[in-house]
């Protein structure tokens, strides 16, 4: 019997999953709320870098009844889960998300597993043409005990995943040291380059913005470590390898020497949000203020009112934020 699975989100990762289980002979059935999409789906004009992606079925989310048998994968923004949820309720759907950041709702539910995605796919939002404009792997595993039919259930996308070869497949024991290790970067660069307007590149090249994102990055692994917190090595260097380039003289200049190449034209996911009046702030930056409770985390909460102050009032994105907010943090913080 052919493997079956429903995407939700026609954004860069969810082409990407679809441009995979297609290649590895799966029927795909794309969920989307964005009625461009539908119909250019329909039109059968998805691609991934510049590559068609045929027979994938494409329904609107308002006629969308969620499948009994089949794998949902949620590739979707944490802000669009809340609806998504509530149509899953009472179901026995095998919710598989491959999203970012943390989702209070979400982390409630007693999903199995999900993904993490070192890898960047950018999409247009009234597009289907999706790239990959940097490379990475995709961690796949369990975040719970997960039973014997769940274990084959993630075996089949691992291998289904991997059979595309469009990036590196990795299964892991624990799918959540991944996922912290991912937004430890995340709640760093998403709100930084989105409220300058810049791709990822740029906040290693003004001298002061790299030293506000090599800050953000040390507050984060402090959280994250203080809350208990396991890291795993996503990219080249493991979250500790980083914390000692960081506090080592010179050694952060040459990193952000060695890493500029890599993000050079790739934008976080966050960044065509900025005005639309939701963006993933409280996901990422949200989520490590609830971690850290008492801990210190000055840079956060900055960032959080600024990113939130940006959207509410609709400002122009620019690197002149950045500058006002490393006027506003204490003294000391970025020492």
């Amino acid at each position: 019997m052919k493997s079956s699975a429903h995407i939700i989100g026609a954004r860069g990762i969810g082409i990407a999953a679809a441009a995979c289980l297609v290649r590895a002979g799966w029927d795909v059935t794309m969920i989307e709320s964005n009625p461009e999409k539908v119909a250019a789906g329909c039109r059968k004009e998805m691609t991934l870098d510049g590559q068609p992606i045929q027979g994938v079925h494409f329904v609107h989310f308002d006629e969308w009844v969620p499948p009994t048998d089949k794998v949902v994968l949620l590739c979707t923004k944490t802000f669009d889960n809340a609806a998504i949820l509530q149509r899953l309720a009472n179901t026995q759907t095998l919710v598989f998300p491959i999203q970012n950041g943390y989702d209070r709702t979400l982390e409630q539910c007693s999903h199995p597993a999900e993904a993490i995605a070192s890898f960047v796919s950018q999409c247009p939002n009234n597009r289907l043409s999706a790239r990959i404009t940097r490379a990475g792997a995709l961690h796949i595993g369990p975040r719970r005990k997960v039973s014997s039919g769940e274990r084959e259930c993630i075996n089949a996308l691992v291998s289904a995943f991997a059979k595309s070869k469009l990036f590196p497949v990795e299964c892991v024991a624990d799918i959540g040291p991944f996922k912290s290790t991912k937004l430890m970067y995340n709640a760093a660069i998403s709100p930084l380059a989105a409220s300058a307007g810049v791709d990822n590149a740029e906040l290693l090249i003004d001298p002061l913005t790299q030293k506000l994102f090599f800050a953000l990055l040390r507050e984060n692994y402090s959280i994250l470590r203080h809350a208990g917190l396991r890291l795993e090595k996503i990219g080249p260097f493991h979250p500790d390898t980083v914390m000692r380039i960081l506090q080592t003289p010179l050694l952060p200049r040459l990193m952000g020497l060695f890493f500029r190449p890599s993000l050079r034209g790739t934008y976080c996911s966050m960044s065509p949000d900025m005005g639309s009046g939701y963006t993933e702030i409280d996901a990422y930056n949200g989520h490590l203020i609830r971690l850290a409770g008492y801990f210190p985390c000055p840079i956060n909460n900055a960032v959080i009112n600024l990113v939130d102050r940006i959207s509410r009032e609709r400002l122009v994105q620019t690197r002149t934020h950045l500058h006002h907010l490393v006027m506003s943090l204490p003294n000391g913080v970025l020492n």
